[in-house]
């Protein structure tokens, strides 16, 4: 069955997109978009960009490359960078990304959009809800609100990575994620 609905995905990296670009070929036309300001140091931005690349070549799906823009999400998260992961520091990252997203979709003529994001068991999916709803009525566009990581999604993701030989994190990709993951691969003591 070819896809006529096309829908514009927000990526946020290979090992999350995998799995869901896939899943979403089988109903729609699939344009991805690499949309990342809080990926971070620029060595960790250019390796997920790559493999991002490497899974859409894969799949032949299209690529939106976004602009890096660290200083404007820099300055959205300051207020929030005494917070840990699932705060209002992560809400307002979702924000970014999904406007972002909805703005280019409508740019682009895409009447759908969504995310990766909610393949993850570490992001807060009711958040993501709000923000993409959000969003999409900002932009005139419609936000598909599923849940990626339901019906073993994440899973998949996991296998699907291992499979492809993709860059797996243990962070979201900001620099607070990364040292938030440092201190737990360190032990419970470690923040003393």
């Amino acid at each position: 069955m070819e896809s006529t609905e096309r829908i514009l995905v927000h990526a946020c990296c290979a090992s999350c997109s995998s799995y869901v670009l896939e899943y979403l070929l089988e109903k729609y036309d699939v344009t991805a978009y690499y949309y990342n300001p809080n990926i971070q140091p620029e060595a960790e931005y250019r390796l997920r960009l790559g493999d991002v690349r490497t899974v859409c070549g894969r799949l032949g799906i299209p690529l939106i490359e976004g602009p890096e823009e660290l200083e404007e999400w820099n300055a959205a998260i300051a207020p929030y960078a005494h917070l840990p992961e699932k705060s209002e520091r992560c809400r307002v990252c979702y924000r970014l990304s999904l406007e972002k997203t909805a703005g280019m979709a409508a740019e682009a003529g895409i009447g759908l959009f969504t995310t990766t994001l909610s393949v993850s068991p570490h992001k807060i999916h009711a958040w993501i809800v709000e923000e993409g709803r959000a969003s999409g009525e900002k932009y005139g566009v419609i936000f598909l609100e599923e849940d990626f990581k339901k019906k073993g999604g994440f899973h998949e993701s996991c296998r699907k990575s291992r499979e492809h030989g993709l860059t797996r994190q243990d962070a979201g990709g900001c620099l607070f994620s990364l040292e938030e993951a440092r201190l737990r691969r360190k032990g419970p003591d470690s923040g003393r």
